[in-house]
């Protein structure tokens, strides 16, 4: 890594449309213990703050979600300084009154994923264990549910996201059972990013846009990638609008030792195994 500039304190992980987003960036190169993230980092100014931007899927979409190196990812922004993280994604809704559109800020996670990385503590040395209750930032759930309404419209506070391995969408029975579960949107790359983010002592925020009912939800013919992409595409200019509003609200930046949210004192008292950026 050879980045000298302003260390960005804010991350986004997201599509690759927002490279657009960030005012003249600078490309940087991060190696990390995990191999190379999904694409070189992205850092730039957004209405003053600094902030650095990684494509979860390359920058080709090259990544499934079951092949995204997610460990590497979270541990590229942190060693260039990100301690919060805006992680939107696209999912599908468990419930008929949540259409597509509809951003949904989720409280609660449930992983139903497999053979990921799932945890940035073992290479070598004494299991960590990491609470997760709220896998989510309380202070960024809260600056996002109070900017949604000037930015982007209503947003649903709070709900849970399903996370499937994919790449596959899920049957009708799958759907079914999820939204009989009580659970709110399904997804393929909500963990173990999250779970990652706070192994790292990061604040991780997810703003989960819907765009289509999941399979067993809603009568008629099954989900198609290209109306996935069709439905987010005329939401991206809403997504955008909201997460310019955000940045500018989020707290600025913060020493580890001052820091007072929960997130980022996860690992307080902790002997870890190895060195965090």
């Amino acid at each position: 890594m050879t980045y000298q500039g302003p260390r960005p304190d804010i991350g986004i992980i997201g599509g690759s449309g927002f490279y657009e987003f960030l005012d003249d960036p600078e490309r940087v190169a991060v190696e990390t213990p995990f191999g190379p993230p999904s694409a070189d980092l992205a850092i730039g100014d957004v209405d003053g703050r600094t902030v650095a931007f990684l494509p979860r899927h390359g920058e080709r979409h090259q990544f499934p979600p079951h092949l995204v190196n997610y460990r590497a990812n979270l541990w590229a922004l942190r060693s260039v300084g990100v301690r919060q993280v805006l992680a939107p994604c696209a999912v599908g809704s468990l419930k008929p009154e949540l259409g597509p559109g509809t951003f949904v800020v989720p409280d609660q996670v449930v992983d139903r994923t497999w053979g990921r990385g799932q945890t940035v503590y073992d290479l070598e040395g004494d299991v960590v264990h990491v609470a997760f209750a709220d896998p989510y930032c309380p202070r960024g759930r809260q600056v996002v549910l109070n900017d949604a309404g000037a930015a982007a419209g209503e947003v649903v506070d709070g709900g849970t996201l399903v996370v499937i391995q994919g790449p596959r969408f899920s049957t009708r029975a799958e759907s079914q059972w999820h939204s009989a579960a009580g659970w709110s949107v399904v997804g393929m790359t909500g963990m173990p990013e999250a779970s990652i983010a706070r192994e790292l002592a990061m604040c991780f925020t997810t703003v989960a846009m819907v765009t289509d009912h999941d399979a067993g939800v809603a009568e008629g013919e099954h989900v198609t990638h290209a109306e996935v992409l069709k439905i987010f595409a005329g939401n991206i200019d809403r997504l955008k609008a909201l997460l310019r509003q955000v940045i500018g609200n989020l707290p600025g930046p913060e020493s580890d030792a001052d820091a007072t949210c929960s997130c980022r004192r996860v690992l307080d008292g902790m002997k870890l195994p190895i060195e965090l950026p």
